[in-house]
Formats: C-alpha cells, sequence, structure tokens
C-alpha cells in the first residue's frame, strides 16, 4: 500500500497514489489511551458483535479477516488517536495517534472474539514495532481494542503465553481500550479485491494473505485460500 517501489512510468503514479506515506514518527510521542474506560458497542438485532484491530496497512488486515469464517464483514479506517475525523491524509502525518485500523463484524456463534485475536497475531509479525513490513511509522503501529474486561484478559492473557514462546523477544502491539473507530475513505474499502494489480497489492498485501492462509486453513470461509 506504500509507494516503496517508486516507479518512474506514469501509468503506475495513478495506482499508488492511494498509498500510504511512511513516516518516522513514534507511538512514544502519542498521548496514552490505556487509562480510558472502554466503550462496548452491542450486537445488533441478529446477534452480530464487532471486534477492532490494528496491524499495519488496513488493506491487508481487511483481507485477511474477509476471508475467515463467521466475519460478515471487515471495513478499513482510524482508531487509537486524539483527533477527530482522522483522514487518511492527517493519519499519514503520525501526529493524529490515530492508526490504520479494521472494523470486524462477527458471528460470534461461528468464530469467537478468542480467534480474532488468534487471528489476529497469527497474521503478522508479532515483534515489528511501529508498522508492520514495509509499511513503517505510528499510523501502522498494532493495537489490540478491547471493549469490556473480557476481551481485555482474553488479549492479555495471549500475548503473556507469545512473549513465553518469544525467547527474550517482547509483542509489540498494544493494548488499547476501545473508544471510537472512525471509517475510513470509500476507497479504501475492499481495496486488495477492487485492485488485485495494483503493485502493493501483488507484492505485499497478497502474500502476507496466502502465509495467514496456509496456517489457519480450519478458519477459513469455504473458497477462500484461492489467491
Amino acid at each position: 500500500m506504500k509507494p516503496y517501489i517508486l516507479f518512474i512510468v506514469a501509468t503506475f503514479l495513478f495506482s499508488l497514489q492511494a498509498a500510504c506515506q511512511p513516516v518516522t514518527s513514534q507511538s512514544s510521542q502519542i498521548p496514552s489511551q490505556t487509562d480510558l474506560e472502554p466503550i462496548e458497542v452491542p450486537a445488533d438485532k441478529n446477534g452480530i458483535k464487532r471486534a477492532y484491530f490494528a496491524s499495519g496497512c488496513f488493506w491487508c488486515v481487511e483481507a485477511v479477516y474477509e476471508s475467515v469464517r463467521g466475519v460478515k464483514e471487515s471495513i478499513s479506517g482510524y482508531s487509537g488517536g486524539h483527533t477527530k475525523n482522522p483522514t487518511y491524509q492527517s493519519s499519514n502525518t503520525g501526529r493524529t495517534g490515530h492508526a490504520e485500523a479494521v472494523e470486524i463484524f462477527y458471528d460470534p456463534e461461528v468464530i469467537s472474539f478468542s480467534q480474532l485475536v488468534d487471528v489476529y497475531f497469527g497474521s503478522q509479525d508479532v515483534t515489528q514495532v511501529n508498522g508492520q513490513g514495509p509499511d513503517r511509522g505510528s499510523q501502522y503501529r498494532s493495537i489490540l481494542f478491547y471493549q469490556n474486561e473480557e476481551e481485555k484478559k482474553i488479549i492479555v492473557e495471549k500475548i503473556t503465553e507469545i512473549n513465553k514462546q518469544l525467547k527474550g523477544k517482547k509483542v509489540a502491539a498494544e493494548v488499547y481500550p476501545f473508544r471510537k473507530f472512525w471509517v475510513g475513505e470509500d476507497y479504501h474499502q475492499n481495496y486488495e479485491k477492487l485492485h488485485p494489480n495494483q503493485p502493493y497489492i501483488r507484492g505485499v498485501s497478497v502474500p502476507r494473505l496466502k502465509r495467514f492462509q496456509s496456517k489457519f486453513p480450519d478458519l477459513l470461509k469455504e473458497g477462500a485460500g484461492g489467491h
């Protein structure tokens, strides 16, 4: 999703202009959200619940979760910051505090929040700080958002277990109480599906999706994994 491949050819410039721009700001410069009370989003009338995660490029994360059974929809947007109405351009400055995030609509009768967290950690480099792969900057940092104490307990326990396995390294993801999700611009939604030949999608998003799918075949929707 980033113009890490600097094509000079004009035909590529348009396809890359939607890509995020890396910044050097660090998450340590961002006001802490951890002392806030979480806001719980109630399930809808059909029992569909929501979960929120940030893990680098939201194009990548949206595609990962939409391949998971029980996930009805994944929406790209922004969360975790201290400014109102963030946009793609403002979040890329690294000064809003927001990270590219996804809103997951899921059926808890089919997949649990705990499994969604497994998907989260199973689809990223858990030790990379302020980014994933070539996407670097505080707007790409990893964050798990919890809406209640039960979700927080699940997240903390999984991080503790993963840290034991890392042998000296630590999970880089931050754990925040969920406050608000800001839906991203229309052109970011379903980007991987709509732009399969975009250079970033081919070089980063699809390989990341395939790596995840190869590790969690039992969690995939029927027909998923055919990229």
